[in-house]
């Protein structure tokens, strides 16, 4: 393989950097805090199973990611991986996809920042009657502090998300364990207490309404696979990635499960209590509050701030390096597919998807009038649309590879894992878009489709490029036939070196 002489990523990153990418792109802390009250309207007190079954689901798509990057590391993630399996083509528009949804995520977790600090401003006096546009001023702010960490090493970064997410993470298990403690005692303020029915729906809860909910687990979920767009700055990328996936998947199915479960029984399963769920500024931070004391609640809320800038910066990290990567691909290491020589980061492609998130955001609010609430709401649905199709084309891109282009590189009967992921995400899609949503929900399909369409419009209308594009692929670092050869020739298992 032809070297080129520009500069490189830089392969710095350790197995816990590897993973601060993927727990702050998560950000369960900001994930716990407001997704549940996506899906109490559609599951009422069934919200922790809609968390079990989005488990299930994230488990099996890990074990496609892991099984991939294994095999391949590439700073392009799916754009890398589907476009090794299923083509070039499949794989630009996989990446493309996948770019959205970063664009999407660090919009929506940038403005939940913004709304939680405008918040806790409030309540410390620092800014007692904040305007409606507050928020989208500390969220413009806030995205320019993402840009500098962004544009900085990567393992810098890295070492802030890992730290603060999971300091505020212990802070809520903490408050989850007092909470769950006092409702076993019977101390619920309310007369909440200890059940197990929030893991059953109510009569007039269906299937189908379910996985409607299930759509809030997914995005609670999403970004667990975020370690994969490090593939070429970690330093074991092939033993390092897949630990980080499945880590990340299962630390974060036990967390969300334990705690929605905590934050149902903590405000109760009354139709009242479940509308108080509902229209709550901060879930933990009230139950810190009720249950504790008044200042924890101010506490959580900072702890909620930290962790969802974080997982703006983490997106905006993925987005960037999706950017890279294609231009790189596309055009050669110039313009956004150009490396840095100081920072060794891409920097040009970083300040890009910077600016698309502002304008995105402006554009939403004064052509469309969204409210700052709105935007997290509209882009997290239409983000995690688009990423549940991504998961989908790994997933047939990890059958076609393991199971019939290296049939017997792996057990047989593992192919009920990808197989069961496919079926739980073309379900969970068809339940979003049959029956047709109304009202601004109606947008969601619109949009997420069509960011997909523009994808596949790029690549039918450009076949000299989608053909340069698999070149560049087929010769990048991890991804040569013979790599993927040497790799298959023994069956090993996910956390193997």
């Amino acid at each position: 393989m032809t070297e080129s002489a520009g500069p490189k990523l830089a392969k710095s990153l350790s197995l816990w950097q590897v993973v601060g990418v993927s727990v702050a792109l998560m950000a369960p802390s900001m994930a716990a805090n407001i997704n549940p009250q996506g899906s109490v309207g559609t599951v009422g007190r069934a919200v922790p199973l809609t968390f079990v079954i989005a488990l299930v689901g994230v488990l099996f798509i890990a074990y496609v990611f892991a099984r991939l990057t294994q095999r391949f590391h590439h700073s392009g993630s799916v754009y890398g991986f589907v476009g090794a399996t299923l083509g070039p083509r499949a794989g630009v528009i996989a990446g493309w996809s996948l770019m959205g949804t970063y664009i999407f995520y660090g919009l929506l977790t940038a403005m939940a920042s913004a709304i939680f600090l405008t918040a806790l401003l409030q309540s410390l006096a620092i800014w007692p009657s904040p305007p409606s546009w507050a928020p989208f001023l500390l969220a413009a702010v806030e995205i320019v502090g993402v840009w500098y960490l962004a544009v900085r090493p990567a393992k810098n970064g890295t070492r802030v998300l890992l730290g603060t997410e999971l300091t505020t993470v212990a802070l809520i298990v903490i408050l989850s364990v007092v909470v769950l403690i006092k409702l076993i005692v019977g101390h619920g303020p309310a007369g909440q207490h200890f059940t197990l029915t929030v893991f059953e729906p109510s009569q007039t809860v269906g299937f189908s309404a379910l996985f409607l909910g299930v759509v809030f687990g997914f995005l609670s979920f999403a970004g667990f696979e975020a370690s994969a767009t490090l593939g070429e700055e970690s330093k074991r990328p092939r033993r390092d990635i897949p630990r980080a996936i499945v880590g990340t998947a299962i630390f974060g199915g036990v967390y969300f499960i334990f705690v929605t479960a905590v934050e149902v029984m903590g405000f109760g399963t009354s139709a009242h209590q479940l509308a108080t769920f509902a229209n709550t500024g901060s879930l933990l931070g009230t139950l810190g509050s009720t249950y504790i004391a008044s200042w924890l609640g101010n506490v959580v809320t900072l702890g909620t701030v930290v962790s969802a800038f974080g997982c703006s910066l983490a997106s905006t990290v993925g987005a960037s390096r999706l950017a890279y990567s294609l231009s790189r691909d596309a055009f050669g290491e110039k313009g956004i597919g150009a490396i840095n020589a100081k920072t060794e980061t891409p920097v040009r492609a970083t300040t890009l998807i910077v600016g698309v998130i502002l304008v995105i955001s402006w554009v939403s609010a004064v052509a469309f009038g969204a409210t700052p609430f709105d935007e997290f709401l509209w882009f997290g649905t239409i983000g995690t649309l688009i990423i549940l199709f991504v998961y989908l084309l790994a997933t047939i891109g990890a059958i076609a590879l393991l199971f019939l282009r290296e049939r017997g590189s792996v057990p047989t009967w593992e192919i009920v894992l990808p197989i069961l992921a496919g079926v739980l995400i073309v379900y969970t899609l068809y339940r979003n878009v049959i029956p047709y949503p109304t009202g601004a929900s109606a947008w969601f399909p619109v949009v997420s489709g069509g960011w997909i369409i523009v994808g596949v419009a790029i690549i039918a209308s450009a076949p000299k490029l989608a053909a340069k594009v698999g070149g560049r692929l087929t010769q990048a670092e991890g991804l040569s036939l013979s790599a993927v050869v040497d790799i298959a020739a023994e069956p090993r298992p996910i956390t193997a070196d």
